[in-house]
């Protein structure tokens, strides 16, 4: 069981002045979302955590460079999932690292990294600036935050990123965009553009609906052309879609003008391989297949240490069940765009399904079945949404990799205590560890898990350590 530490407040009163202007979706959803409580973590942990994770993007991006230069489109396509609109542009090599961020259990089998974010990762201002307030209200030397770097590790980014760019040609204002009106990605979205403000560059917001771009041309906002784009929009939702009062392909006209060199994304686009679930399978048969990879480029892929760190941290992940199936070992299947836990299937190794995420529908409909009639209409209007959307991730191929137990973590919430499950968020920003995104959920973890603040605990007296130990 995971040792959690409650702060003596209640949510208001927490978030009633600082945390709450800079975390203001601290509810989403109708229900609590961020808790006023912190998830203690040993110095030791947080070390191999800081090492395993840098090691892992670094095998991550290896990977990639590989991909991008032996293997065919067809490989791109199918194995990974990749649209074909997206290829061309997933091909271009642009500097390493970026802002990303992996997904870990620690339990009983060590920590283990089950997926990696590399395109748009969110929870960023929750670990970079909520996380320090609440060990501030703890009010104890002993606690410090193992996310303390991270706006230094976003600037740094930032300047590696916009470095590369200008020596590809492209310099000037960098533009950040998101859905204007979803709180959360903009918030996450104007924190980094805060930091990229710092490094000294330039900056803008533009909304995502109101860009606007000329095929063969330019990007533009307002009529100012855009020549460098951080977006937290996925660009598998992007290379589909179309303006429909025009006509136009946006996605496939600003991957265009990507290709061309006229404009600059950040993430760059090749982050759409490792972002595929397809390329947790593909780097986990390049290891089962290591000793044949001079064959087929010439050297060996892999070294040893390399060997190592994916044998111990990452777990077997396949294009297909059988090898789970053979050995009746429960898995988990996951759809290759999956986000939030959406399209994840956890199996008993005999096909039996153990559990499904439910996208928030039953917290959902708790709060709407608390409504009055007028209210019934919307809820079965979110209801009807909320399957479409499961729909989409449960219908994409998928990826199939062993499951390990999850460690379990009891929060005290505005609804009473919660038992759930712990995921470790850890971002790795430029290469380098960043900071680390505690949630407590369910076995799959969605969008309605708590975020619970990561905080480590220097010293502890006898009666922490007994508790810890047990």
């Amino acid at each position: 069981m995971r040792q959690v530490y409650s702060l003596p407040f209640s949510h208001d009163e927490v978030f009633g002045g600082e945390a709450g202007q800079q975390i203001p979706y601290h509810r989403m959803y109708g229900k609590q979302y961020c808790v006023p409580a912190l998830t203690v973590y040993k110095p030791s942990e947080v070390e191999e955590l800081r090492s395993a994770a840098e090691a892992v993007d670094a095998i991550y991006c290896k990977a990639m460079r590989f991909i991008q230069r032996y293997m065919p489109d067809s490989f791109l396509e199918n194995p990974l999932g990749i649209h074909p609109g997206l290829i061309p542009a997933a091909r271009m090599e642009a500097v390493t690292g970026g802002i990303t961020r992996q997904d870990w259990i620690i339990g009983e089998a060590g920590l283990k990294c089950i997926e990696n974010n590399t395109d748009t990762p969110t929870g960023i201002p929750e670990a970079a600036s909520l996380e320090g307030i609440l060990i501030g209200l703890a009010e104890d030397s002993a606690w410090t935050s193992p996310s303390a770097e991270m706006a230094a590790r976003i600037r740094e980014c930032f300047q590696s990123w916009l470095s590369f760019y200008a020596e590809q040609g492209l310099q000037g204002p960098v533009t950040f965009t998101s859905y204007g009106d979803h709180v959360e990605d903009r918030t996450n979205t104007a924190y980094l553009m805060e930091r990229c403000r710092e490094a000294g560059y330039e900056t803008y917001y533009a909304p995502l609906e109101e860009l606007e771009i000329m095929p063969g041309e330019a990007l533009y906002h307002q009529g100012r052309e855009i020549r460098l784009l951080y977006r937290l929009y996925p660009l598998e939702y992007l290379i589909d879609d179309r303006d429909e009062r025009t006509g136009v392909e946006v996605g496939a006209a600003l991957l265009e003008l990507v290709r061309e060199g006229q404009l600059g994304l950040m993430n760059p686009v090749q982050h759409v391989l490792m972002q595929s679930k397809g390329f947790m399978a593909a780097i986990w048969s390049l290891y089962e297949r290591n000793e044949q990879t001079p064959e087929y480029c010439g050297f060996t892929l892999f070294n040893d240490a390399e060997m190592e760190v994916i044998s111990r941290y990452l777990l077997p992940t396949y294009f297909a069940a059988e090898p789970f199936e053979q050995s009746a070992l429960p898995y988990v299947a996951k759809s290759y765009w999956g986000r939030e836990g959406r399209g994840t299937l956890l199996l008993d190794g005999d096909t039996n399904q153990l559990t499904q995420l439910q996208d928030g529908l039953q917290p959902l409909n708790a709060v709407m079945d608390a409504a009055d009639s007028a209210t019934n209409a919307i809820k079965d209007y979110e209801v009807n949404e909320e399957e479409e959307i499961a729909a989409y991730y449960d219908n994409q191929p998928k990826i199939y990799q062993q499951m390990v137990p999850m460690e379990q973590a009891m929060i005290q919430t505005e609804d009473g205590v919660y038992s759930g499950y712990l995921l470790t968020g850890v971002f790795v920003i430029g290469g380098r560890f960043a900071g680390m995104l505690p949630r407590v959920g369910e076995k799959v973890t969605g969008d309605m898990a708590y975020y619970c603040a990561a905080a480590v605990r220097e010293r502890m007296n006898d009666e922490e350590e007994k508790e810890w130990r047990t």
